[in-house]
């Protein structure tokens, strides 16, 4: 399928930000076909479906980052087994997508393992996965996160249900905006046993370049990079969140020899507030 699948410039590309995930999923398959993959995802091909190739290969430097997907899937790979060993029981993954690390991981086949998302991807998925099996106690939910009455139940019910909850946003906060994503904060910051979230996050000098690049087809289909904080994890804090791991993609990507080599410039990462600089990472969050 990688070598034989025929783009058409006239086909549409992204039409909304649940394709986003298709063109994610070409990249965990491109890796997952390296001799040294940082990880493997024997089914991203399929999720990915020749829509997701499309979009790489047709969208303005589609293909571009793929240093960038894959560092940000290692990332969150890591940061999620770290939390299970440490006693995590139920994992929430929200805006889910097409991930399917509860059938790739290695998990406890008694973990329980929420994907939230709109219902038109997770009826896709469905179909796609009918006949593989996760590895863990897999439930999806059908879930508009933009309705706070409905997610704060969710939240709430998932909360006395489990004894230590991870939550997992990969993807989705550049989408919302510094409102948006500070009442998403509140709203799991509210529950007791939600003990660790992972995130990505961009700097507001990268939030800028991806804007004036591919963000400006994204934000046509209605899928505009919004948030990239001036104050970097510490945004976090007023929610009652602080950062006890965060991890450079560049410098990740570098270490795996997956980063292009003009960027390696850019290299040692800046401490502190990235501020201007192009800087994208994956953060691990933990309450106060």
């Amino acid at each position: 399928m990688l070598q034989s699948l025929i783009m058409n410039e006239q086909n549409l590309t992204v039409r909304g930000v649940s394709d986003t995930a298709r063109w994610v999923a070409y990249f965990r398959a491109l890796e997952t076909r390296r001799p040294d993959p940082l990880f493997l995802d024997p089914y991203a091909e399929r999720l990915a479906g020749e829509h997701g190739f499309q979009i790489a290969n047709t969208l303005a430097d589609g293909n571009k980052h793929e240093w960038a997907w894959v560092a940000r899937t290692y990332l969150f790979d890591q940061f999620l087994s770290r939390a299970i060993q440490e006693g995590a029981d139920l994992v929430i993954n929200l805006a889910a997508g097409l991930d399917a690390r509860p059938y790739r991981m290695n998990l406890p086949a008694t973990l329980r393992w929420i994907e939230v998302d709109f219902p038109e991807i997770i009826s896709y998925k469905e179909n796609v996965l009918a006949d593989d099996k996760a590895r863990c106690r897999l439930e999806r939910v059908s879930l508009d996160l933009s309705d706070v009455p409905a997610r704060r139940n969710l939240f709430a019910r998932l909360n006395a249900e489990a004894k230590k909850v991870v939550v997992a946003c990969e993807g989705l906060l550049i989408y919302f905006t510094s409102d948006e994503v500070a009442s998403l904060s509140t709203d799991l910051a509210a529950q007791s046993r939600f003990q660790c979230w992972i995130v990505d996050l961009a700097s507001p000098g990268q939030l800028r370049l991806m804007q004036r690049t591919t963000g400006k087809q994204l934000s046509e289909a209605g899928a505009a990079f919004k948030f990239g904080p001036p104050d970097g994890v510490n945004f976090f804090a007023a929610q009652g969140w602080v950062a006890t791991d965060v991890q450079g993609m560049l410098k990740t990507a570098a270490q795996f020899k997956r980063a292009p080599a003009e960027l390696l410039s850019l290299l040692p990462e800046p401490k502190g507030k990235p501020g201007n600089y192009p800087w994208t990472g994956v953060c691990l969050l933990k309450k106060r």
